[in-house]
């Protein structure tokens, strides 16, 4: 028996008893409405519907009956065909994204995540644990950029990396390219590109990779003394560089990172895209303006921290120095 079937013959009984006593008098109308949890006006109509049908006066005439707010069947069938067929391992967030520019969709995320879930085609999520307070955003672009590379198998058989750079204030991603390997050379070419496009800006906040830090052990502190050659570089454009000693300190990086890795390969596999130079191509004229359109915001003050960059050439800063020891002949 279904919960509303119990409610109704508790509520049947309950009536049943207070219009007996109130029939005999020993109750007002308003003392047996109040009993009831029901106004007064409530109490007069199911009494006149009783006296009238009987018990069957006191049925939810809703019961059984379909919503007309109900979704039609076809539609909701239709629905799951599509990401069976073509977007099956997609999140929800992202399927309802591309349901709804490209396949007329209507329905709220609430109503498709639900109605996946039932069908089986997408599991429910685990409870997360405490929630942590974040780092507020800096107020301008400009003031704090994060790097981070990734490992993953973006397109089908083949693990590389990814090095994003990406602004703190905004979550706009200034860079982003595909690599075999991070590295010092991947680090400066996507600080080329920032500051070339975008202009000097004043921090970075990057993990203790060997290719930023020199650090006695893995996972140990950093020596701030011996500088790397992105340090060393980062340095002569009076540029800060920032380490991170946990994941949660450059959990904004890591989280731009972490949806890269869910919605970006299964774009890819789409768009039926195998080789790095194809896959780069797509990351900047096809994925990024989506990705902006999505999760970049605003930030809170006007303006920008970046200052364009004359003088010396990039090239000749953001590159590998070595120092030569040179013999008096």
């Amino acid at each position: 028996m279904t919960r509303a079937r119990v409610r109704q013959e508790v509520r049947q009984m309950r009536f049943e008893e207070l219009y007996e006593r109130r029939q005999r008098r020993t109750l007002t109308m308003a003392e047996a409405a109040e009993m009831l949890g029901i106004t007064e006006r409530t109490f007069r109509r199911w009494s006149g519907r009783y006296h009238a049908e009987g018990a069957e006066g006191l049925q939810d005439r809703r019961i059984g009956r379909l919503s007309a707010r109900a979704v039609p069947v076809d539609e909701a069938l239709r629905m799951l065909t599509l990401y069976e067929t073509r977007y099956s391992g997609w999140t929800v967030k992202h399927f309802h994204e591309r349901w709804q520019t490209e396949h007329g969709g209507t329905r709220s995320y609430r109503w498709t995540k639900k109605t996946l879930q039932a069908a089986g085609q997408v599991t429910r999520a685990t409870r997360r644990g405490a929630h942590r307070k974040k780092r507020p955003r800096k107020p301008l672009p400009g003031m704090m950029l994060h790097q981070d590379g990734s490992t993953h198998e973006w397109v089908p058989d083949c693990q590389g990396d990814v090095i994003v750079t990406l602004d703190d204030a905004t979550t706009e991603i200034y860079s982003a390219f595909f690599v075999e390997e991070e590295g010092t050379l991947s680090s400066f070419r996507g600080l080329h590109e920032v500051i070339g496009t975008k202009g000097l800006f004043s921090s970075l906040y990057a993990d203790r990779g060997s290719h930023d830090w020199y650090t006695e052990e893995a996972g140990g502190k950093v020596d701030k003394l011996r500088l790397t050659q992105v340090h060393r570089a980062l340095q002569q454009v009076g540029v800060t560089l920032i380490p991170a000693y946990s994941p949660e300190a450059r959990g904004r990086s890591a989280r731009a990172v972490r949806t890269l890795q869910d919605r970006l390969p299964k774009e890819l596999a789409l768009a039926g895209i195998t080789e790095r130079a194809a896959a780069n191509r797509y990351l900047t004229e096809r994925f990024l303006p989506q990705y902006h359109d999505r999760f970049m915001v605003r930030a809170t003050e006007p303006g920008t921290a970046c200052i364009p960059w004359v003088g010396t050439p990039l090239a000749e800063i953001l590159c590998v120095q070595d120092e030569r020891v040179v013999a008096k002949d």
